[in-house]
């Protein structure tokens, strides 16, 4: 039953999180009258917030992680059972698929469809591999009670300084392959945005185990969870 809880928190929170990354997305082409910068500037800070808010509800009882590579990190750490890495990662992407259907349904949009808009190159590639790293290690960083703060402001801090928009979520590139909206991502990209993603992962934990001992920075759930 506490795995179930679990799960269906992944689901609820990576659908939730979809929802507001995709929402956005089309909110923001719709009112921004062509205008990129400008949406992805409100694109950014609906997910600023929406993603800080997630954390904050989802982090007591599941960890929040809504990402595969973050549930992937904190089994290899021993902060999660290896043996519920496979329903986490089940229940994120379900997640993910659900939240983009809620948001076409939302915008009266249809509910199937495949996003056309390429994002390949080897620069993209860099941006997503740079992004899952930062997030990663602010992740096995973050001093106590800031991880849902700092996880949400360097996502943000992302969205601009990296050539992808910083997905950096390999759950987050599934959803978005099923919206062919501001947020979408071709499905013929996908596959390099998720091994740069999972190569950034497993650098961040490289690095951070170069870094100083954290004496006094619990794991990410163990933090989130003193929030109740």
């Amino acid at each position: 039953m506490n795995l179930t809880r679990k799960l269906l928190a992944e689901a609820l929170g990576t659908m939730l999180l979809l929802a507001v990354v995709i929402g956005s997305g089309v909110m923001a082409e719709r009112l921004s009258g062509g205008n990129v910068a400008l949406a992805l500037l409100a694109n950014t800070l609906a997910t600023v917030g929406g993603l800080y808010i997630l954390i904050e509800v989802f982090g007591p009882v599941s960890g929040a992680h809504f990402n595969p590579a973050v549930s992937a990190v904190m089994a290899w750490r021993g902060e999660l059972p290896v043996a519920a890495l496979p329903p986490y990662i089940a229940a994120q992407l379900l997640g993910a698929l659900l939240g983009a259907w809620l948001a076409h349904a939302m915008f009266d949009m249809s509910l199937l469809q495949f996003s056309t808009k390429l994002r390949s190159g080897t620069g993209q590639w860099i941006a997503e591999g740079v992004a899952t790293f930062g997030l990663l290690l602010v992740i096995l960083r973050a001093p106590a009670g800031r991880v849902s703060a700092m996880v949400a402001a360097y996502i943000g801090a992302a969205y601009w300084f990296t050539a992808s928009t910083s997905f950096a979520n390999p759950a987050a590139v599934f959803g978005r392959m099923f919206s062919d909206s501001f947020a979408g991502i071709a499905p013929a990209s996908a596959p390099g945005f998720i091994v740069a993603e999972l190569l950034g992962a497993a650098l961040a934990v490289g690095v951070h185990r170069l870094l100083l001992p954290r004496t006094s920075v619990p794991s990410t759930e163990s933090t989130l969870a003193r929030h109740d």
